[in-house]
């Protein structure tokens, strides 16, 4: 007669129970990884608002920079530029359009 406790009466618990054992170990890892996620993802949104009000303060000091009248003070005061006094105004003459090749000279603009 067999006995009551033969080999292959315990295989099939005790793959359930390994199995059991390495999901749980997985469940485990696949949390630590999403805790890990989850915390890279705040560090980079914190990053990218501090790169985002540095943006905006970079935009305002390149205004507060190009600014018209700082320019023209520091051309006057570090360069030495002044605007001139006596303005001379030169008009070149307009230039005519040159014939085509294939026209004929009785159709040339003159």
């Amino acid at each position: 007669m067999p006995s009551p406790v033969s080999g292959n009466s315990l295989t099939v618990p005790l793959l359930l129970a390994l199995a059991s054992i390495l999901l749980a170990l997985g469940v485990v890892y696949v949390k630590h990884q999403n805790r890990l996620l989850t915390t890279e993802v705040e560090r980079l949104r914190t990053e990218r608002d501090r790169l985002d009000m540095e943006g905006s303060q970079l935009q305002l000091e390149e205004a507060a920079l190009a600014h018209h009248a700082r320019i023209e003070t520091l051309a006057r005061d570090q360069l030495g530029m002044s605007e001139p006094r006596d303005y001379v105004v030169v008009e070149q003459p307009k230039k005519t359009l040159a014939a085509p090749l294939d026209a004929s000279p009785d159709k040339r603009p003159r």
